[in-house]
């Protein structure tokens, strides 16, 4: 008999220890989530994935605010639980607190395209930060020694427009570019122990620097930060280009100003004459313009950050090691901030100082501020005045759909009808 009932005691005692691990798993998850904010984790593993990456981020976003609060809101996105920190107090509390509360979060899939396998950890130093926030390069007088190659390099691209195609095969491009990095890295390396030249650059200034016990940063590391850089500095200047083309090619009276100012620019000059400074300070009303397509439709949607330490927000308690989500879309469209937000009206920028503080910070802000700013405002004017100058648009399709994932893509392409002037 007690063989037989053997086996009915042991799933008996399975089925008790089973219960009790979930009973005190749930009591303890309900004592540590009283002072976590409102929303759900949705689906077991991977949460809101879905509906945040498939959908549209900011309808995603301002859905929850409205249901939870205009604040902060938890969610699961990627597997990894996340606390969303909105509006303009949001900003300010990210901003201020960089690598105090906060640091650098990049998703596993991001990782494997933007790290070597010798690379480490995600997170900066604070000898590498300074590097890429501070330096005397990414200021204005230094970039102008940039402008007539770049307004050269743009002209020639406007002779062979229309001849791309669409790179597929991420994996292997981003191989081959880190080969050729890591080549430019070790003549820049040699070059510099050889001549002892000033640094010029931001290359000679990664392969110079040393962390506090005075190593300096592998060669492959470099590497992988100048990936990064080189990414962040095409991707999101040809996303606001391609938003530029299409607003203002829905908007002939926008199109005609701002003709009228590169016109005006272009008129001072000389037939081979490139940019100068003094031009790009003239493009006031075409830089509003860029300024009203990052807030309709930022280049980037998000970061993501990871909590370091335990931290309470607007009453409500992070966890140390959950995710923060930022987005600027949540003063964007606020039309506490920027009535009638739907609109495209670039007077808004008439007037930077009537803009609430931390209500429009499409370069970010604190420490981690975009530090291709200046050179971001210098590519897209450089482009703007050479396809003014030259031609005016229709949109192949004006309806066409943006793609709501991390960095916005018209669905097509956004193919445009180019006419010569």
């Amino acid at each position: 008999m007690e063989f037989f009932l053997t086996p009915s005691i042991f799933i008996t005692l399975i089925v008790a220890i089973l219960a009790y691990v979930l009973v005190f798993a749930f009591k303890r998850q309900s004592i540590g989530a009283k002072n976590l904010p409102p929303g759900t984790m949705g689906w077991p593993i991977m949460g809101e994935t879905v509906e945040f990456l498939f959908g549209k981020p900011e309808n995603f976003v301002f859905k929850r605010m409205k249901k939870y609060s205009p604040d902060i809101f938890k969610t699961k996105i990627l597997g990894e639980k996340t606390a969303v920190i909105c509006g303009p107090n949001g900003h300010k509390f990210l901003f201020s607190n960089e690598q105090k509360l906060f640091t650098v979060f990049r998703p596993h899939s991001m990782q494997k395209l933007f790290r070597s396998y010798q690379a480490k950890a995600p997170a900066p130093s604070e000898p590498e930060a300074k590097i890429l926030r501070s330096p005397a390069f990414l200021k204005p007088e230094a970039l102008v020694r940039y402008l007539g190659k770049m307004d050269s390099i743009t002209q020639q691209q406007m002779k062979i427009i229309g001849r791309g195609k669409i790179l597929s095969r991420a994996k292997k491009a981003v191989a081959a570019i880190r080969k050729e990095l890591t080549t430019v890295v070790k003549e820049k390396r040699a070059s510099i122990s050889i001549s002892g030249a000033p640094m010029q650059d931001i290359l000679s200034h990664m392969i110079v620097a040393t962390d506090p016990s005075g190593k300096h940063m592998p060669e492959a590391e470099i590497a992988d930060k100048m990936m990064g850089l080189l990414t962040a500095g095409y991707s999101t200047v040809a996303t606001a280009i391609t938003f530029f083309m299409k607003y203002v090619g829905e908007r002939p009276d926008i199109y005609k100003k701002i003709l009228d100012e590169q016109m005006e620019v272009a008129s001072g000059k000389k037939d081979g004459d490139l940019l100068q400074w003094e031009d790009i300070q003239k493009m006031k009303y075409s830089w509003d313009v860029v300024y009203e397509v990052m807030r309709l439709t930022p280049p980037l949607q998000g970061t993501f950050r990871e909590a370091i330490a335990d931290f309470t927000y607007a009453g409500y308690t992070i966890p140390k090691g959950w995710k923060i989500y930022w987005t600027v879309s949540t003063t964007n469209k606020n039309p506490e901030y920027f009535p009638d937000p739907e609109r495209f009206d670039p007077s808004r920028y008439d007037d930077e100082k009537a803009i609430p503080p931390y209500t429009f910070v499409p370069f970010g802000g604190g420490p981690r501020m975009c530090p291709g700013k200046e050179y971001a405002r210098l590519a897209i004017l450089t482009f703007i005045h050479n396809v003014m100058k030259r031609f005016k648009w229709d949109l192949g399709f004006p309806k066409e759909k943006i793609i709501g994932d991390m960095m916005p893509t018209p669905q097509k392409g956004l193919p445009v009808r180019l006419q010569p002037l």
